[in-house]
């Protein structure tokens, strides 16, 4: 059974940086492609960036030189490195294998 259970979060003041975790169980991350969805209010959800398969991390432009997708393959664990945070980031991030979902964990950046 594949499990994916996210970590970090939070309130954030815009400019700020926050990191979120997406441990995995039931799944190999290395051998999939996996990506970070996000969901803000009102509006549908988009993707954020993928993690190839190769190691590749491909971003959305509106995150393109901000946020980093990272791969801990020891650990089985993805990574999202969010920098200069803004209020426009402000939404529900998700983890996926397109298969299965995180929870999902709110991220709201605002001063």
């Amino acid at each position: 059974q594949v499990r994916l259970v996210e970590s970090g979060g939070g309130l954030v003041q815009p400019g700020g940086s926050l990191r979120l975790s997406c441990a995995a169980s039931g799944i190999v991350l290395s051998a999939n492609t996996m990506g970070w969805y996000r969901q803000a209010p009102g509006k549908e959800r988009e993707l954020v960036g993928t993690m190839t398969i190769g190691g590749s991390p491909n971003y959305a432009d509106s995150v393109k030189g901000r946020f980093t997708i990272s791969r801990d393959n020891a650990k089985n664990t993805l990574n999202l490195q969010m920098n200069s945070l803004k209020p426009e980031d402000t939404a529900v991030y998700y983890c996926t294998s397109l298969a299965d979902w995180t929870q999902g964990t709110q991220v709201t950046v605002s001063s």
